[in-house]
């Protein structure tokens, strides 16, 4: 990918946060692990952030298959301190966000939603 269109991403990542207070970090990530555009803060690491974001989205692709649920489109996970949610952005990418636990998760997933049109139409 050409610089100019990872700065794109992060800008647009970058945006989100700004827009959405309650988002700590964001990833953009290959299936295989690879990070492709992140928006991190320390102590949060980009190569853990894309480690695990291809585990979490291997794995969920195959439970909605395995159980019939169809194409994966989200996953979630809701911790004492937060969620990270990963949401398919294309066929080779997916959306990694770290939120705190005060966040409206309906707002938030509304507003990856948005995000996610507008990260397929730069990847």
């Amino acid at each position: 990918m050409n610089t100019s269109r990872t700065q794109e991403l992060v800008d647009r990542l970058g945006a989100l946060q700004s827009s959405t207070p309650e988002i700590e970090g964001t990833a953009i990530v290959s299936p295989d692990g690879l990070s492709i555009a992140a928006v991190l803060v320390p102590p949060i690491e980009e190569d853990r952030v894309a480690a695990m974001s291809a585990a979490m989205l291997s794995l969920g692709e195959r439970i909605a298959e395995e159980l019939g649920r169809g194409k994966m489109e989200q996953v979630y996970i809701k911790g004492s301190k937060g969620y990270a949610l990963l949401t398919a952005a294309g066929p080779n990418a997916v959306l990694t966000v770290m939120a705190r636990k005060e966040a409206r998760l309906g707002l938030l997933l509304l507003e990856l939603r948005h995000v996610v049109a507008d990260l397929q139409a730069l990847l």
